[in-house]
C-alpha cells in the first residue's frame, strides 16, 4: 500500500509558551498581553498548533477558554519541555559567564621550576569556584592530540616544533645542560660539544616526549649518533638513575641546578639548544587569537598571557 508522505513535523518554542499562557490565563485577550502580542497573532499561532497536532486544544466560548483532553495532555508535557529548555539556557549562561562548566588542563611533568601550576589553579578555583578543574598528565604528543580532538582546553608542553592548527604561546626557554654524577669526568665542563657526548650512555625520556625530541634534533644536526641506555617516562626517575651515575641527560638548567649537589653540570657548546616550555590551546576565530574557550582565557589572564575579560 503507497504511504502518503507527510511534511515534517515541526513544532516551534514560542508555540508552546503561546499554549500554555492560554491554559493557564484561560482567556485569549489576557494570555496575549502576557506574551506581549496581539490577540490575533496569539490566536493563530494556536490555530497552527492544533494542525500540526491534528487535534483541538482548546474549546472556546464567549465567557472561557478550556483544556481539551488532549490540551491536558499536552500541558504537561510542553511545561516539561519549556522547563528542559530553559534549564539548558541557564545552563549555558553559566558557563558563558564561569559560574560553571569545567576547564581540563594537560602538563607534562617538571612543570615547577618554570610554572608554579598548582598556585594558578588555586588562584582559578578562588575567582571561579563553580568552574571544576581537571589536571592531566601525559606526553607532548599524547597532550597535542588531546587539544586538537577537543578533551583538553590547556596544555603546558615543552615543544621542538610548533604545530600549524594549535597556537602555542611561549612560557620560558631555558637552555639545555649536561646533567650527570657529581664524580662524573663532565662535572663542571663547559663548551662540551655534541660529539663529546657520542660515546656516553644516555638516559632519556621515551620518543614522544618534548625534551626527547628536541635533543634528539641536536644531535640529528650535528650528525652525531648517541647510545640511549635507559627510556623513562617520568623524570624523578630519570634524576634518580642520572646521579647514581647510569647514564647522563640534557635537561633544562633550572631543573638541573635544583638537584645539585647530587647532580653534575656541564655546559653545552654554543650555538645551545633553547627548550621553550608553551602553553598550547586552539585558538578562536578572530584577531585576538585568543582561547576558544571562556574559561581557558580566564585562566591565560591569571598568567597575562591573554589580558583580557573573558567575554571580551
Amino acid at each position: 500500500m503507497e504511504q502518503l508522505n507527510k511534511e515534517p513535523f515541526v513544532l516551534e518554542i514560542r508555540q508552546l509558551q503561546h499554549f500554555v499562557a492560554v491554559a493557564e490565563e484561560k482567556h485569549f485577550t489576557r494570555a496575549a498581553q502576557r506574551m506581549n502580542i496581539v490577540q490575533s497573532a496569539l490566536s493563530n499561532s494556536i490555530r497552527l498548533l492544533e494542525e500540526e497536532l491534528d487535534a483541538k486544544l482548546f474549546v472556546r466560548s464567549t465567557r472561557q477558554v478550556r483544556l481539551t483532553d488532549a490540551g491536558r495532555m499536552l500541558l504537561d508535557k510542553a511545561r516539561t519541555a519549556l522547563e528542559s529548555i530553559q534549564d539548558a539556557r541557564d545552563a549555558v549562561a553559566s558557563v558563558r559567564n564561569l559560574k560553571g562548566g569545567s576547564l581540563s588542563i594537560g602538563t607534562v611533568q617538571s612543570l615547577p621550576a618554570f610554572l608554579d601550576l598548582p598556585s594558578l589553579i588555586e588562584k582559578f578555583h578562588a575567582a571561579y569556584p563553580g568552574v571544576e578543574v581537571r589536571l592531566r598528565q601525559g606526553s607532548s604528543t599524547d597532550l597535542l592530540e588531546k587539544i586538537r580532538s577537543g578533551r583538553l582546553d590547556l596544555a603546558f608542553l615543552p615543544l621542538s616544533e610548533s604545530p600549524d592548527d594549535i597556537k602555542c604561546d611561549m612560557i620560558a626557554c631555558e637552555a639545555l645542560v649536561v646533567a650527570c654524577a657529581p664524580s662524573h669526568p663532565l662535572a663542571g665542563a663547559s663548551n662540551i660539544s655534541f660529539a663529546a657526548l657520542k660515546d656516553e650512555s644516555f638516559v632519556d625520556f621515551e620518543p614522544d616526549w618534548g625534551t626527547r625530541k628536541l635533543v634528539d634534533q641536536g644531535f640529528s644536526g650535528a650528525s652525531v649518533s648517541r647510545h640511549i641506555a635507559f627510556e623513562v617516562s617520568d623524570l624523578e626517575t630519570l634524576l634518580e638513575l642520572v646521579s647514581r651515575g647510569m647514564g647522563i641527560a640534557l635537561l633544562p638548567e633550572a631543573i638541573a641546578e635544583a638537584r645539585r649537589p647530587s647532580l653534575g653540570i656541564a655546559q653545552l657548546a654554543e650555538p645551545e639548544i633553547c627548550w621553550e616550555l608553551v602553553v598550547a590551546y586552539l585558538a578562536a576565530d578572530g584577531e585576538d587569537q585568543g582561547p576558544s574557550d571562556n574559561a581557558a582565557r580566564a585562566f591565560l589572564n591569571l598568567m597575562n598571557i591573554y589580558p583580557q575579560h573573558p567575554d571580551g
